[in-house]
């Protein structure tokens, strides 16, 4: 199924001549705003020098520090009098970013999100339920706008009070959810507390963004929720969600190559990196008129998927997000992203849907504690079963990871659910 069925299905030669037209248009406009004006000029690069797409690497990348130093309005291409919209991070990290949108820009974004929508086979009969946060946040307002330009009929409930989005997937019959991972995790554990049986629900789609999560915890939400799960990829400073978006193949995410151009590089060297090659996505706008991003570096991890996808569209896709790379944690010496924590985790029947974990150092030792919550199913107290438990998450664990974490298994609810982006991590040894 397609939205926008020309586009979506162009070749790849029509494609890169897109993106090279387009990319020289959005040099010119990038050019008009301080920032730009000056890195540009800086170095040496013009519209007029962009021959083909290896001229990219031309331009100079683009940072959050960049956005944050540039902020209010050191990026802003166009008059402010077309700006109609503003987004932006909470600021918790550091200087709020923003990004501008006139109302072209909006429409192009609602567009993109509603090829996703359509592709991952949501139409005008569906009840669409909105379960992220509204505000300045991307999550809400995109996949709101996204869903009603394709007939859906939306309800905008928000994140948290649980029970109360319970009541409206049953009384208004919701047949897709947009939510966070682990959110999703949590309103499993909700329907049993309610006595609700999600088989006695309308679900059959649930896009999942937001954050970063594994193929095991997609399996486990689809298998809980009894609902076809998918990924939905973005970034504030890209739009926001529907950057990239699964097809019905689920072999990827493809990327929609008409409004951004991907590039995979290692993070440290800062080369790119061989087709199917794990690195940090870097992307550069090229549909978009108030605040153009000229090779933004996201510093999230993934890599190409190779070859073409069974679906009919030759937009290239992204496999799912890794991880970041400011999210990853040594530990005497060793990388580990917390996915690959989440993905052991959620391949284990008895654990549960939430977990958390917390690094401290002993003298000069690094040590790692996953604590871990039983799922209610498996939860019977016997002392001998809690140590087989323990043992195989312990061992499974230290598989995956090539260290040894301490396990701590818990009751079921002991943690503080999540009702947006989840907190896994809870690292004490900046405390010291």
């Amino acid at each position: 199924m397609f939205w926008q069925q020309e586009m979506e299905t162009l070749g790849r030669d029509e494609l890169n001549a897109l993106q090279l037209e387009r990319l020289r248009t959005t040099i010119e406009r990038a050019a008009r705003s301080p920032f730009y004006k000056h890195r540009l000029a800086k170095a040496g690069v013009g519209a007029s020098d962009i021959k083909s797409l290896d001229d990219l690497r031309r331009i100079p990348f683009t940072t959050k520090q960049d956005l944050r130093d540039s902020y209010p309005h050191g990026m802003l291409a166009a008059p402010l009098e077309q700006v109609v919209r503003l987004h932006g991070s909470s600021g918790t990290t550091g200087q709020s970013t923003v990004i501008f949108h006139t109302q072209r820009d909006l429409d192009t974004w609602t567009d993109l999100v509603a090829r996703g929508l359509v592709m991952a086979g949501g139409g005008p009969a569906d009840v669409f339920q909105n379960m992220m946060s509204y505000g300045l946040f991307t999550g809400g307002l995109g996949l709101h706008y996204g869903a009603e330009r394709i007939g859906m009929l939306v309800i905008p409930a928000g994140s948290g009070n649980t029970r109360r989005q319970i009541t409206l997937m049953r009384d208004f019959g919701t047949t897709v959810i947009h939510i966070t991972p682990s959110y999703a995790l949590h309103v499993s554990t909700a329907f049993a507390v309610h006595e609700v049986d999600p088989r006695g629900l309308k679900l059959r789609i649930g896009v999942f963004g937001a954050e970063p999560y594994s193929e095991e915890t997609r399996q486990k939400l689809e298998r809980l929720l009894h609902l076809d799960g998918y990924n939905c990829y973005g970034l504030s400073e890209m739009n926001g969600p529907a950057v990239a978006f699964e097809c019905s193949k689920k072999n990827g995410l493809h990327v929609w190559e008409d409004s951004f151009i991907v590039e995979v590089i290692d993070s440290d060297t800062t080369e790119p990196v061989e087709e199917g090659g794990e690195g940090e996505l870097v992307f550069t706008t090229i549909n978009r008129e108030a605040m153009p991003i000229l090779r933004y570096r996201t510093r999230d991890r993934s890599a190409i998927v190779p070859g073409p996808c069974a679906c009919g569209r030759h937009h290239r896709r992204i496999r799912a997000i890794v991880g970041r790379t400011d999210d990853m944690l040594i530990l005497g010496g060793v990388n580990v992203f917390p996915s690959q924590v989440e993905a052991v985790l959620m391949r284990i029947p008895e654990v549960g849907t939430n977990y958390q974990i917390v690094l401290d150092r002993v003298g000069e030792l690094d040590r790692m504690t996953v604590r871990v919550e039983l799922s209610s199913k498996s939860f019977h107290g016997d002392i001998k079963e809690l140590r087989a438990i323990s043992g195989r998450v312990t061992h499974e664990l230290r598989d995956e990871l090539v260290v040894n974490p301490t396990v701590e298994l818990l009751e079921p609810d002991t943690l503080e659910p999540s009702m947006g982006k989840a907190v896994r991590v809870v690292d004490n040894r900046e405390k010291r």
